[in-house]
């Protein structure tokens, strides 16, 4: 059980983010909600779901320490009253890299629970490549 309590949504986005610079895999896990149905998407990987999916994965990023930065913007905030959606890019920088990466959309999930705001659900995506935009087809139409 997690004995860290985040009074708001951007208080658990903060521990997330400073978990993940940190290579933190127990200030990460406390970050997330102690539910079973918790969802995790790192970019262009598999759905994670549940607790032990979600903490290995966490476990194998982590494994080679610390070493990325990660700014945040573009963030878009929804929130309710038990429930917060925040939309955002993750800009990461990695040490030793020569040039910056693109930026990652993310949206992340946070459930109001009995012990604070919990993450519940994160999926990140790489951004779609737009330095050089396709010509759309005449009449074509793109759905979702």
């Amino acid at each position: 059980m997690s004995t860290k309590i985040f009074p708001t949504a951007q208080d658990a986005e903060n521990a997330f983010y400073q978990a993940l610079e940190r290579a933190d895999l127990e200030g990460m896990m406390a970050v997330w909600s102690e539910d079973e149905e918790i969802i995790c998407v790192h970019p262009a990987g598999q759905r994670l779901a549940g607790q032990q999916q979600v903490r290995e994965a966490w476990r194998q990023m982590f494994a080679g320490g610390p070493g990325m930065r990660v700014q945040i913007s573009h963030q878009v905030l929804v929130n309710g009253m038990m429930v917060a959606v925040h939309s955002l890019h993750e800009n990461i920088t990695v040490a030793g890299e020569q040039r910056p990466r693109p930026p990652i959309l993310t949206t992340n999930v946070y459930l109001r629970t009995p012990a604070g705001w919990r993450i519940a659900v994160h999926h990140a995506s790489p951004a779609p490549d737009t330095s050089a935009p396709e010509p759309a087809a005449a009449g074509s139409k793109t759905f979702h």
